[in-house]
């Protein structure tokens, strides 16, 4: 969450376990299984194509040489296959040098059979595309610079490209550096395309698991009067048959000095236990029904509550009568994502926070306005994204990992919600957040 320090944001921020998801190397490791799978596809293309050329066209072919490094490629995935359990997973160390074997294999086939002439030359490039999809990018841009160093060195093979006999296919030097241009463009637009969809869909994974802790947190914490209850009904029968024991004691101990003070101290604890306890369970009888269900009314004086301490005016408009206002299951993903945008609008707002409240026999909407400096027009495209910080401050501090918003926005939409993010109308300065529920959808929702 960007914006001000805050406890939404330490936890976050400072959670150990989400930091090692995104910035581990276990983060980016590919299963060996995976790749021994994708290098016995290559192996089948490569021995179906060796004798499609070599046996059914009559091309002339180095049978022999291509034998033997395709058969060098498939022992080498049998004994990784012997030597590593299916669920194995490569170091960045590993994969690079097992992706680095593979290219070799291929530009050394492709060597032999014309080098850039062969049509297949282009496959030298699929290596370079899973290293750039699956491992850390120093490790990716070593492998490319040597897939560039071996399509350098296709350029020159001496073979011909396998054709008819007592015929020779002739491929001129301009169109030999034509096909170098064309594989080494596509090898870098390929890779950096495969990069960036992997590390947005490893982003947006781990946006998504910090989503479902903070969920579960929130969960947590509206279950606590719960556990109160059980726990109280738990000991109760205990600390009842205690209390009968330290009675019947002190009774038969009464007159012995040695044990009167311990036995009735033992007594009166156990008393207080059972007080104690009481106490929980009367609370938590009081107040389950305020906890399970709430009108909507008093769910948005709950988010607002703890936001008015900040020296910022929070102003809160009920466009709708109370007596027919929806009364939904508790939501701790409403609650917690309502409380993160009024937070957020709290830190940016100069003086003033207005949140509108409003329903009628088909829908609920709550508006939340600010009067801050609003969003940049490149912030709204992309706003929602996880990892990325919303508005501009002056005095703006380190802040967490730009989750907040990305959380918020997640928990009211799966609510049922539809947001929409904009700046406030008339030219006044501010941003606006339109949160908006099908009314039978908020009343119906069971906590989740």
């Amino acid at each position: 969450m960007s914006g001000r320090g805050s406890k939404r944001q330490i936890v976050i921020a400072d959670n150990p376990s989400l930091r090692s998801a995104q910035f581990s190397p276990s983060s980016r490791r590919i299963r060996l299984q995976t790749l021994v799978r994708l290098r016995w596809l290559a192996v089948a293309g490569q021995t179906i194509t060796v004798l499609i050329v070599g046996l059914l066209l009559r091309f002339p072919l180095p049978l022999r040489e291509a034998a033997v490094l395709v058969g060098a490629l498939a022992a080498a995935n049998l004994m990784l296959s012997v030597w590593f359990p299916t669920t194995y997973r490569l170091g960045p160390k590993s994969a690079l040098a097992l992706l680095s074997f593979d290219l070799l294999q291929m530009a050394a086939l492709l060597f032999i059979t014309g080098g850039l002439a062969n049509p297949f030359a282009p496959l030298i490039c699929v290596p370079v595309i899973i290293a750039f999809a699956s491992q850390p990018l120093r490790h990716s841009l070593v492998l490319i610079v040597f897939a560039l160093v071996c399509t350098t060195v296709l350029a020159f093979s001496p073979y011909a490209v396998p054709w008819y006999p007592g015929e020779e296919l002739r491929i001129q030097p301009i169109m030999q550096l034509g096909v170098w241009c064309a594989i080494a463009s596509m090898m870098m637009f390929a890779a950096f395309y495969a990069y960036r969809v992997s590390h947005e869909a490893t982003l947006l994974a781990d946006a998504l698991a910090a989503t479902e802790l903070v969920l579960e947190r929130e969960k947590h914490l509206s279950q606590l009067d719960g556990l109160a209850a059980a726990a109280a009904h738990e000991l109760g029968t205990p600390l009842a048959t205690i209390s009968v024991v330290a009675k019947e004691m002190e009774r038969e101990l009464s007159d012995d000095d040695r044990f009167r003070e311990d036995v009735q101290l033992l007594r009166s604890q156990s008393e207080r236990c059972r007080d104690i306890l009481r106490r929980l369970t009367s609370l938590s009888a009081e107040n389950e029904e305020h906890m399970r269900r709430l009108p909507l009314s008093s769910m948005i004086e709950e988010v607002v509550a703890p936001h008015r301490q900040f020296g910022i005016a929070i102003e809160l408009i009920e466009k709708g009568d109370r007596t027919t206002e929806p009364v939904g299951n508790r939501n701790a993903g409403i609650i917690y994502g309502l409380g993160n945008l009024i937070e957020n609008a709290v830190d940016y707002a100069k003086s003033k926070v207005t949140v509108m409240v409003e329903h009628n026999a088909e829908w609920v909407a709550i508006t939340i306005e600010d009067d801050g400096q609003g969003y940049a027009p490149d912030i709204l495209s992309r706003i929602g994204e996880p990892y990325m910080t919303k508005r501009p401050r002056e005095d703006e501090r380190a802040g967490g990992l730009g989750l907040g918003l990305f959380i918020a926005k997640t928990l009211l939409e799966r609510s049922g919600a539809s947001i929409h993010f904009g700046n406030r109308d008339n030219g006044e300065a501010g941003a606006r957040i339109h949160i908006e529920w099908p009314r039978s959808v908020m009343e119906a929702r069971d906590s989740k």
